[in-house]
């Protein structure tokens, strides 16, 4: 089947992407292979039309887009949104710990983690490394230790008899891993493990480590659960599988229309930054792809933003609206909040829902208690920027923002099929 081939891809997208570093290094690849040419933001641009380009920035971030073969300001742009950040321990600047002969590092909670999940896991650590090199050069470097090296471990409930009904975690004091057992006179430094790290990967020397942004991560793959595998578990479902159902579509659609595909870092803690949503970095890509005509292309063009949704979970269905509980495997989830929330309106939701029934598609609608406050996306800060008709949506999830998540396995392919046809629609409205 289609979808079976769909998701052995995408696990093995998934495996490969434990940071944004390595997503977007992914993503490159591929784009590469596909005859895509990369862009320099510091170099003058010559595009063509009907060519496929990428822009990346700081490593994490990355627009994709195909020129199509009409003047975008007639013709207006398909985008499709998400964001390459995880929730996830990373690790402190100095966090070298040394208790009663055991090697920990400090690490800072990134993003909204759901904690508890994290204990007792085999994690393996990952990022991007800044050195210099042999040669005395300055150097950006991708690592990852690929085995588990770590172990947070839980206080035994002998130890703490509340632990079920009243456990709470101090992130300061709870969370540290433990890597290794060392002599008290250990001088090892974590700067020495990377430079072994880098040289066993690269084969390079080097002379020193000049800063890192370095995350824990699940060590177990992505794979297939249930009696009948209808699910997906995973880290990072949220939202390496949006950049995953984007990129696929981008890749497969006919290339006729304009098209693009934006991932950005930083979502999970605000997108406050150069290459967040709430940054230039889309803007100043539309700007010196579409130059004069850009207002008139933005005011033709809309933005799916796709994230993942919460599925109604069967132990906990109080905390859904009755009458708005996404089901696993039913269809990706159009989100609304009419307090902006989300980015969705009539409009937007409309052209979703009439592609996806003209496929035969189900689709699903999520709209948050009224007595509980709703999360929000990269969504309606690109609306808000840009001013592009927008709409949220997501594949339906269990676990968002635990260190393992769970999807259906049937909504990915069929919220791919949707937005490649988005992609590569002629006529938008």
């Amino acid at each position: 089947m289609e979808h079976a081939e769909f998701n052995k891809d995408l696990l093995k997208f998934l495996n490969a992407s434990p940071t944004p570093w390595h997503a977007v290094a992914t993503m490159k690849a591929r784009l590469d292979a596909a005859g895509f040419e990369e862009l320099d933001e510091k170099e003058d641009w010559s595009l063509g039309q009907n060519r496929g380009y990428y822009v990346i920035r700081n490593g994490s971030s990355i627009v994709a887009f195909r020129t199509g073969t009409e003047d975008t300001a007639l013709s207006g742009i398909r985008m499709v949104g998400a964001h390459t950040d995880s929730p996830c321990l990373k690790v402190k600047p100095n966090p070298e710990l040394r208790r009663k002969g055991y090697f920990q590092l400090g690490v800072e909670v990134y993003g909204g983690v759901l904690m508890n999940p994290w204990f007792d896991r085999d994690l393996a650590l990952a990022g991007r490394v800044t050195f210099v090199d042999g040669r005395d050069t300055v150097r950006d470097v991708l690592v990852d230790f690929s085995k588990p090296v770590a172990f947070i471990p839980s206080l035994a409930i002998h130890l703490d008899r509340e632990a079920n009904s009243n456990r709470t975690v101090n992130p300061q004091t709870d969370l540290p891993p433990v890597l290794m057992q060392v002599p008290e006179d250990d001088t090892t430094s974590f700067d020495s493990l990377l430079s072994q790290q880098i040289a066993s990967e690269t084969g390079g020397k080097v002379r020193k480590i000049l800063g890192y942004e370095l995350g824990f991560y699940d060590a177990q793959e992505a794979g297939y659960v249930g009696l009948r595998n209808e699910f997906i578990a995973s880290a990072r479902l949220d939202n390496l599988l949006s950049c995953y159902i984007g990129l696929r579509a981008l890749l497969d659609t006919s290339g006729d229309e304009a098209a693009l595909l934006v991932c950005n870092d930083h979502e999970e803690v605000g997108s406050v930054s150069s290459e967040g949503a709430q940054g230039p970095f889309l803007n100043a890509v539309l700007d010196r792809w579409c130059g004069a005509g850009k207002a008139k292309a933005v005011a033709r063009s809309m933005m799916i933003s796709a994230d993942n949704a919460h599925g109604v979970h069967p132990n906990y269905m109080d905390k859904h609206d009755e009458n708005h509980g996404p089901v696993l495997n039913q269809g990706p989830v159009i989100k609304v909040n009419h307090n902006q929330r989300y980015a969705t309106n009539s409009r937007s939701a409309a052209v979703y829902r009439h592609i996806s029934d003209e496929l035969g598609l189900p689709h699903q609608t999520f709209v948050v208690r009224s007595d509980m406050a709703c999360g929000s996306t990269i969504g309606p800060l690109t609306a808000a920027s840009l001013g592009v008709t927008t709409l949220d949506i997501g594949v339906p999830q269990f676990g968002m923002h635990s260190i393992r998540e769970l999807i259906g396995a049937e909504d990915g392919h069929t919220l791919f099929r949707v937005l490649r046809e988005f992609m590569q629609r002629k006529q938008i409205f």
